[in-house]
């Protein structure tokens, strides 16, 4: 972690993507011209590396925030824009635009404060997803989904935009298109046109495409012959289809792969005859388009293409109900692993899959396990399955997709020293199912257990339990034990404890000075959030975050950032997602 927040991508040259590549696939060729508002979104398969870089530590790397501190000052002299008039008789505010009503997920209708909405665009745009935890995708996405008051100098259609994006980008494929439903077309922007596209594409949707083709007139002008010839199909146009997709194989415009998918789109239409073929041996990418058609028509990609996917397009493809269970379970633990998914989705999932299994194959599936680890005759079945799921699990992501299934399965369980080795796995995974309460019935037999083990299961007791005494010697007997390369567990239990009030300033500032845990330095992040946070702006603090855990994994966001990080949600309504992230930074380490 080098230079100031070397592990925050927030710098000017990292925010400004001025020349994002289009939607297009592979063999369109030219580019779509910039529209005059110069607001296009990249596409999330193929648009270019931006200037940041992941370091070896798996952090987004910059090199300098001076322009970006330049450009923010800049923002905030700027004069608010005067109010977008909305049309006669428009039914829906798109500054407003949001499926959760504002406060019901701990963010009120101020919760962007006086925040430049043109800065939160170009930080939210920079965000280099996955987060490097769960929870903190989870309150990333709701402040997303809020239907609060935009910013006053940012287009509504815009700002929805802008949100919408990065929640494609994080997987939630079923939050963007709530978000962009709830815009009228008529108040679409160049940008919303765009990235309506993606969320059609990304819910394996091709009609969604249709309301749009006016929009993409300008944005997306080299796809339209098969957007045309799919919406004639599904509007029972079926010969103006047929015509459109042959003069499109006449053009030679599109690669193989493209047409026939957009072309089994077509023959999916009613009353048509129509069949296509679609080859994937020759393919060596997935992009956005061919995995929304795909999806749409059932052709779903071989393993090799999706097994080099990014986790979002994983993502994308748990959530669809065309897919078998089966299918895209492998898919739905990565969503689950995310945060896009809930413990209980995963849960229903295998349920089905239980449903649909012969008995004679049941045997050790994984399925058969979950139900052992719910309902199993006794106490030592139920903890025999968990452990089986637990070693399971081979990637970071199945891990805690395994735990978070496993949630309501260790709550169940009775506290007891003897369960030492698999008691931290059994608290992580009710914390990661949010029953923080029933984790905190295990503080009861901790100081029963060996030090290795009871140390891991009290310092995420300390941090995620809700009511929780934290004693000095306890603290002190943890660091003296810490292993980690330069303590890291000990910098992230102080900077949580720190940050949700359970240790004073001074007891952690002692503790920085011993150590040299680094929660005494300084930023442009830490006085960001600091700012917003002093301000009451919570869905600010939400997205500055999110930019704090842009990381591979909890060993690679410093302490300094949980400890700005958990304080300012501590302080601007959101105890339990602070809670809740602290304690996962011990979890996951």
């Amino acid at each position: 972690m080098a230079g100031v927040i070397a592990a925050v991508g927030i710098s000017a040259a990292v925010l400004a993507q001025d020349n994002p590549q289009s939607i297009l696939p592979p063999g369109f060729n030219e580019q779509v011209p910039a529209a005059a508002t110069n607001t296009t979104i990249a596409g999330p398969t193929t648009s270019q590396p931006s200037q940041s870089t992941r370091s070896e530590s798996g952090s987004v790397v910059v090199s300098s925030l001076s322009e970006l501190t330049a450009e923010e000052q800049e923002l905030a002299l700027l004069e608010p824009v005067p109010q977008i008039e909305l049309p006669a008789g428009s039914e829906r505010d798109p500054r407003l635009a949001g499926p959760i009503p504002a406060g019901e997920a701990g963010f009120g209708e101020t919760m962007w404060g006086g925040s430049s909405g043109k800065f939160l665009s170009r930080l939210m745009r920079s965000n280099e997803t996955p987060l490097a935890s769960r929870w903190g995708h989870i309150l990333l996405r709701n402040a997303l989904l809020t239907a609060a008051p935009a910013p006053s100098d940012v287009h509504p259609a815009d700002w929805a935009a802008e949100r919408a994006w990065l929640l494609l980008r994080m997987g939630e494929a079923d939050g963007a298109r709530l978000l962009v439903s709830g815009v009228d077309v008529a108040d679409f922007s160049p940008k919303m046109f765009q990235v309506a596209a993606q969320s059609a594409l990304a819910n394996g949707d091709p009609s969604a495409l249709c309301p749009l083709q006016d929009g993409l007139e300008k944005v997306e002008r080299k796809i339209l012959p098969l957007v045309r010839a799919m919406c004639a199909s599904l509007s029972g146009s079926n010969e103006v289809a047929a015509s459109d997709i042959d003069s499109a194989r006449r053009r030679g415009s599109f690669q193989p792969i493209d047409l026939a998918l957009a072309d089994k789109v077509v023959g999916a239409g009613a009353d048509t005859s129509r069949s296509s073929t679609v080859e994937w041996e020759p393919v060596d990418q997935l992009n956005i388009w061919r995995f929304g058609l795909a999806t749409a028509t059932g052709a779903v990609p071989p393993e090799r293409l999706m097994g080099r996917a990014p986790p979002r397009m994983l993502a994308w493809q748990a959530r669809s109900p065309i897919i078998s269970p089966e299918a895209k379970l492998a898919a739905a633990r990565v969503a689950t692993g995310l945060g896009v998914f809930s413990s209980q989705a995963l849960i229903d999932l295998y349920s089905l899959i239980y449903d649909t299994t012969d008995a004679s194959d049941l045997g050790e599936t994984d399925a058969w396990q979950y139900r052992l680890a719910m309902v199993g005759r006794d106490q030592e079945e139920r903890v025999g399955a968990i452990r089986k799921l637990l070693q399971s699990a081979k990637t970071p992501l199945e891990k805690e997709a395994t735990r978070a299934a496993l949630a309501r399965a260790a709550s169940r369980i009775v506290p007891n020293s003897d369960l030492q080795d698999i008691a931290p796995d059994l608290i992580a995974a009710m914390l990661a199912g949010g029953y923080d309460r029933e984790a905190q019935k295990w503080a009861s037999v901790i100081d029963d257990m060996d030090d290795e083990q009871g140390d891991r299961c009290w310092a995420m007791l300390a941090l995620g339990a809700p009511d929780f005494r934290v004693g000095g010697g306890d603290l002190a007997g943890f660091i003296g034990n810490d292993e980690s390369p330069g303590r890291q567990r000990s910098a992230l239990l102080v900077a949580g404890l720190a940050g949700i009030g359970r240790i004073s300033a001074a007891e952690a500032g002692r503790l920085n000075k011993r150590y040299g845990f680094g929660l005494g330095r300084s930023n442009e992040w830490t006085r960001m959030i600091d700012g917003a946070s002093s301000r009451g702006q919570s869905g600010t603090v939400a997205i500055l975050a999110g930019t704090g855990l842009q990381a591979d994994d909890f060993n690679s966001v410093p302490a300094l950032h949980v400890y700005h990080l958990v304080t300012a949600l501590n302080r601007n309504g959101q105890q339990f997602a602070a809670r809740m992230i602290a304690a996962e930074a011990l979890a996951r380490t």
